[in-house]
Formats: structure tokens, sequence, C-alpha cells
């Protein structure tokens, strides 16, 4: 935690302001005065007669008397000034406790107070409303690292606990085990926790590193002739259609981001689907789509997919078919958020999902 900073006493920002506006008060006056002195010169200095006989006062009478009054003037004008810049600094300032008392509840770990602050729009409604967006943040960011956290620790324990089980068994039966299938499904699980370990690591660091120009198209055919043997295997039809499509981007990243996809599509498919998989240029942009068939997925849950550890069932892990990590999607969601571009997840007509990324063209494309 960071220590505060030791700051000496001083005069508070009421006070300031109070003081402020008294001066300027008694500078008006003051110079108001200066003008009166000024237009007194013209006043000849003998004695005055007017027409009628009667007598007018001079210029030093007239001195004497705008002079004392003057003085009594300036004094008044002072308190004034003082009282009214006192009460005027506390109405405008009144805001600052209420923004000040919400700021130190968030600061005591209240991530839900909010200071919600009425009124027209300007500096402190503005700061006001910067300062709730910001609560709001880091509220939903604790809020995700909590829940990743708990989900982690979950689907970190869930192939140990499996793999002692496994052992026990073994070593309660000595004669009765089967090595062979002992070791295959003990190798299973730890393949299956080597992955999630991966998959964290790259959700941790999914920063952007060196960028340079990537055509999306050549990185999709990478993928199919990678993944395709998988896709074989099961059945599953995989019909690219590939425009280049060049990108600014870390070349490592996307490759990363395609395979996700391709294998998430892969995984979360039905034996005999189909995989359609497109990279085209679009208003600057580059956009990859992968369509794939599947199990009927509602919308709410695909608006989650890209949340750690969520699967087409929720966050629990199916019992029939291979099933994903949950990481894949939430890896895909932070690459495209370094490299500034856009993810969109929707259950496709039929069952299955559509994933489209949108990433900012290279400018030598």
């Amino acid at each position: 935690m960071t220590a505060a900073v030791a700051r000496r006493g001083g005069l508070s920002l009421r006070i300031k302001l109070t003081l402020s506006y008294a001066g300027l008060v008694v500078v008006a006056g003051v110079a108001l005065f200066t003008v009166g002195f000024l237009v007194l010169r013209f006043i000849p200095d003998g004695n005055l007669w007017l027409n009628d006989g009667s007598w007018a006062p001079n210029k030093r009478d007239l001195l004497q008397v705008f002079v004392k009054y003057t003085w009594w003037a300036i004094g008044t004008l002072v308190v004034i000034g003082l009282v009214g810049g006192w009460l005027l600094a506390g109405f405008m300032l009144r805001p600052l406790d209420r923004i000040t008392a919400a700021v130190r509840r968030v600061g005591d770990g209240a991530l839900g107070e909010r200071i919600a602050l009425p009124g027209p729009r300007d500096e402190l409604t503005e700061l006001a409303d910067a300062f709730d967006a910001m609560a709001a943040r880091v509220q939903h960011t604790i809020q995700e690292e909590r829940r990743f956290a708990a989900n982690a620790s979950h689907e970190l324990r869930t192939p140990q606990a499996i793999i002692r089980t496994l052992l026990e068994v073994g070593e309660a039966d000595p004669a009765g085990r089967d090595v062979d299938t002992l070791l295959r499904r003990l190798s299973a699980t730890n393949d299956r926790s080597i992955a999630i370990m991966e998959s964290l690591l790259a959700l941790a660091h999914g920063d952007l590193g060196e960028t340079a120009p990537v055509d999306l198209a050549a990185v999709v055919a990478e993928a199919i002739d990678e993944h395709g043997p998988d896709a074989a295997a099961r059945g599953i039809r995989l019909h690219p259609s590939l425009r280049p499509s060049l990108v600014t981007a870390d070349p490592t990243l996307v490759a990363r981001l395609v395979a996700n996809l391709v294998r998430n599509a892969i995984v979360h498919n039905v034996g005999g689907g189909v995989i359609w998989l497109s990279a085209r240029p679009d208003d600057g942009d580059a956009v990859l789509t992968v369509s794939s068939t599947g199990p009927q997925i509602d919308a709410a849950l695909a608006a989650t997919l890209t949340e750690p550890f969520v699967r087409g069932a929720g966050r629990t892990r199916g019992t029939d078919g291979p099933q994903g990590s949950g990481l894949g999607l939430a890896i895909v969601a932070s690459i495209v958020r370094a490299h500034d571009g856009a993810l969109e997840v929707v259950p496709r007509a039929g069952g299955g999902l559509t994933v489209s990324v949108r990433l900012p063209a290279s400018r030598r494309a």
C-alpha cells in the first residue's frame, strides 16, 4: 500500500476562496474610490458661489467628506466580502464534501459506493461522474479477479483430485489394478492439468509484444493444416473462404487467437459437423469469422463465453464428448483487447456458435 504523503498544515480551500472573494470586493471598491478622487481633481480650490448667491463646498471640503466615508465604505466592503465570501464558498464547495465522503468509503472497501452528484453539468459533476465510472470499473475488475481466482482454484484442484483418487484406488487393490489403464488415465489427467496451466499463463501474459504485418488468411490456413487431422478424426468438415487480410499485430498472439478459435470449433462440435472459416478485409479492418455446428446455445450464455472457465454447459464440465478448459475464448478476448479490436460471439441458427473478430487492418494492406 502506498504511504500517505506528508503535508504541512495550511489554510482550507474555503478560507482561501473567502479571502479571494473579499480581496476582489475590496480591490473593486478601492478602484471605484480612486476614480472618485480623480474626478474631484477638476473641482476648483476656492470657495464656490452659486448664481442665487448661496455657498457651495469647495474641493477641500469635498475631499474631507469623501475620505472620511471612503474608509467606512472600505471597512464595510471587507466585512461584506468576508461574510459573503464565506457563505458563497461554503455553498460552492458543498458538493466536495459529498465527493470526499464517497471517496473515503470506497477507499475503506465499499466498492459499491457511488457519488451520484445531482445538478447540471459542470466541473464538479464531471469529476463525480468520472470517479463513479472509475469505481465501477474497479469493482467490476475486482469481482472478475475474485471469480477468476475461485474458478481457477477449482479447475486446478479437479485434475489433482482425480490423480489422487486414481492412485488411492490403485493402491487399495494391488492385485486387480490395470497398470496400463491407470497410467493412461494419469497421463490424460496430467495433460489436462498442463493445458490449464498453459492457458492460464497465456491469459496472464496477453500483453502486446512486437508487431508486424500479419495475413489472417495465412494464419488460418496454417491452423487448418495443424488441426485438420483432429477434425477429420471426428468427421468434421472444414470450409475455408480466405482472402488476404493484413493486420498489424503480434504474430504469436494472432496465431494463438486463430488456433484457439479453430480448436474450440472442433472440440465443441458434433460428430460429422461443419466449420466455416473466413478471413476478409472490411472497411479498413480485417474480419475473421469462425462459424461451427454444435449443440444449441442460449444467447445469454453465449455472451458469457469469453469469461474464464465458462463452457457451453455453463461453468460446469460436461460428461460426454471432449471438453476444454473454458479458457479458449477468454484468451481470444484478451488478445483482441490487446490489439484494440472487437469480438462478437453469437449463437448460430440450428446450433453451434459464430465468432467474429475484427482487427485494425495494416497500413501496408
